[in-house]
């Protein structure tokens, strides 16, 4: 039996960053009430409401706070590798620290993928795949992308971590260095396929930060938050940017996707914004009832992430099937049928944590590293993440068509991505089990 969020709660150490822990909730519970508020379902389609009211695009300076994730990934990456040093200082702890990091991550993946797999090889069977079953089966897997980018962040979190205890910020200063390199390479000079880099350089950039959060190394929020911001605000005005920090339908130049200088600049400024609230945000999570909550929230977290898009589009669905009207997106009785669109997504959400919730239980103690097991572990991350980054591009429609989508100059099905980031993981949890240590 699983030890309740109460008793976890009850068992933190005073000494545990209790904020960064309520950032990590935050941050997932914002992507998803930003999915829920964009989608412009009419009975055609899904579109976006970014694009039917262009306006409404500079709420994403403060909504795309998918940085902000990615920067508390990187000061838990940076502690629990070096605990995990401590503990065997003598031998190579990197096999050990993908595992132990990728199981809460990779399990509730695995089950998503597979049930959706499952479900999208029978409805084309018996001949489905239109309407919004269509939509959903291409749509659902598209949050992917994250989990393969936070993938690669796990993966180069010992060599940049060493780089980050030798140089500090410079080591930041490098990957925002290549990040411009590519931009000017990209719309100076016109290199074919460059940006592409950037889904190294901007990410991981942003990941670099937590390594320096978590030596106590962001000693001037406000600074970073004001340069950050002004940064962005003038690439957009005088440069190629689009003013959206997030993808949006059509548009030549993206800021997400791939990722460019001026989304870097934006984490900058989330950084800074959210380091300015480290106090009162502490100050809010000292307190027991308050601290029990995230303590749960972050139980479910990534099962909640994973299966939201699945249930904005099963009430969606659910409407079309029901004949209830869709008015058009923006208008008065669209904004007046939202609150309840919503309530009724997070429910049916909340129905789908509690049936895979499991799968995000905690993993027990780490084993002893092996010697050895390093590039098998190295290959098992880098194949999860091109299965992972694979299935987000090509989703699960058009299976027995044998639909395929580009990565990297490769093309890719959805069956070849399940594959690779089922025997990845495989090769992962191999390499990593090592020896269990006597008690």
């Amino acid at each position: 039996m699983g030890t309740s969020a109460r008793e976890l709660a009850d068992l933190t150490p005073d000494t545990r960053d209790r904020y960064i822990d309520l950032l990590r909730v935050v941050s997932l519970g914002t992507v998803v009430a930003g999915h829920w508020l964009m989608a412009a379902v009419t009975d055609d389609g899904v579109g976006n409401l970014l694009a039917v009211v262009p306006e409404l695009q500079l709420l994403t300076w403060a909504l795309q706070i998918m940085p902000v994730f990615f920067f508390v990934g990187g000061f838990s990456h940076a502690l629990s590798y070096r605990s995990l040093r401590r503990k065997h200082p003598d031998r190579s702890v990197y096999s050990v620290f993908l595992r132990a990091r990728l199981r809460r991550l990779l399990r509730p993946t695995m089950a998503f993928v597979l049930v959706w797999g499952t479900a999208a090889l029978v409805v084309q069977l018996l001949g489905g795949g239109g309407g919004m079953t269509g939509v959903a089966l291409r749509l659902v897997t598209q949050p992917l992308w994250f989990i393969g980018i936070y993938l690669a962040m796990v993966a180069f979190t010992p060599p940049l971590l060493k780089l980050h205890e030798r140089y500090g910020w410079a080591a930041f200063g490098a990957l925002l260095g290549a990040a411009v390199a590519v931009d000017v390479l990209r719309f100076a000079a016109g290199v074919p396929f460059v940006e592409f880099l950037n889904f190294a350089f901007v990410w991981l950039a942003v990941h670099q930060l937590g390594f320096l959060r978590a030596d106590g190394r962001i000693r001037a929020p406000a600074a970073l938050a004001g340069a950050g911001l002004a940064a962005a605000a003038a690439l957009v005005a005088l440069g190629p940017y689009p003013l959206s920090m997030v993808g949006m339908p059509g548009e030549k130049v993206s800021n997400m996707a791939p990722p460019t200088l001026a989304l870097l600049c934006h984490g900058l400024w989330l950084v800074g914004a959210v380091e300015l609230f480290k106090g009162r945000g502490a100050a809010l999570v000292s307190r027991p009832r308050v601290w029990r909550g995230v303590v749960a929230a972050n139980g479910i977290a990534m099962t909640a992430f994973l299966w939201h898009l699945t249930a904005m589009l099963g009430i969606y669905g659910a409407m079309i099937a029901t004949g209830i009207t869709l008015p058009e997106p923006a208008t008065g009785s669209w904004w007046a049928q939202m609150p309840l669109r919503i309530a009724a997504a997070a429910g049916l959400t909340a129905l789908l944590v509690a049936v895979f919730r499991g799968f995000e239980r905690p993993a027990g103690a780490a084993a002893a590293p092996v010697p050895g097991t390093g590039p098998i572990a190295a290959v098992g991350i880098t194949l999860c993440l091109f299965g992972i980054l694979g299935l987000s591009m090509v989703g699960f429609g058009g299976l027995l068509e044998g639909r395929t989508a580009t990565l990297i100059a490769v093309q890719v099905s959805a069956p070849a991505a399940v594959a690779m980031a089922l025997g990845g993981w495989l090769l992962v949890e191999r390499a990593g089990r090592g020896i269990v240590p006597d008690k």
